[in-house]
């Protein structure tokens, strides 16, 4: 009887992790300078947001700027990734601020192995559907702190590493 009650909950719980919406990841690379690298997931979470998750090894300790940038593309150390992704033309600010980038996404904390492990949701953003669109984008990691105020990026510093984001096959 033990065995036939584990069966259906298995099925169940597999039928929930099956029902959230499509993913998308980027794939960090260092830039010159830099050891930098990791990887960024973003999981559709319906009416809840986009889940991010950012596990980064090689990242000097500290605060970092942490971004979603207009291009797709990481060439010439992160530069030709442009500013912010920015579709709703809103200016720079925190991610819980009322106005801010759709990818501002604040800033990310490497501990003393220099290692950075976050997640956080946002609504800021869709992974392959509408203006808001992740998919396409570079994801952008800061030598400095995000100061969250200083137009139009907050000085967040040289990017050390950057991925362009694409969506993942279905599971």
């Amino acid at each position: 009887m033990k065995k036939l009650m584990v069966i259906p909950f298995a099925l169940v719980f597999a039928a929930c992790a099956h029902s959230k919406g499509p993913m998308a990841m980027a794939t960090l690379d260092s830039t010159s300078g830099s050891t930098a690298k990791g990887t960024v997931h973003f999981q559709d979470a319906g009416d809840n947001g986009v889940e991010v998750v950012a596990d980064l090894t090689g990242v000097p300790p500290g605060v970092h700027g942490f971004h979603v940038h207009e291009k797709g593309d990481c060439g010439n150390n992160g530069t030709n990734a442009g500013p912010h992704f920015n579709p709703t033309t809103m200016v720079h600010g925190a991610p819980d601020a009322v106005s801010h980038h759709a990818g501002d996404f604040g800033n990310v904390t490497a501990d003393d192995k220099g290692e950075v492990h976050a997640r956080f949701t946002t609504h800021s953003i869709t992974i392959n559907t509408g203006t808001n669109a992740v998919v396409g984008h570079a994801v952008v990691l800061h030598g400095n702190p995000d100061d969250l105020v200083s137009q139009p990026a907050g000085n967040a510093g040289p990017r050390i590493a950057c991925g362009v984001t694409t969506l993942m096959g279905s599971m």
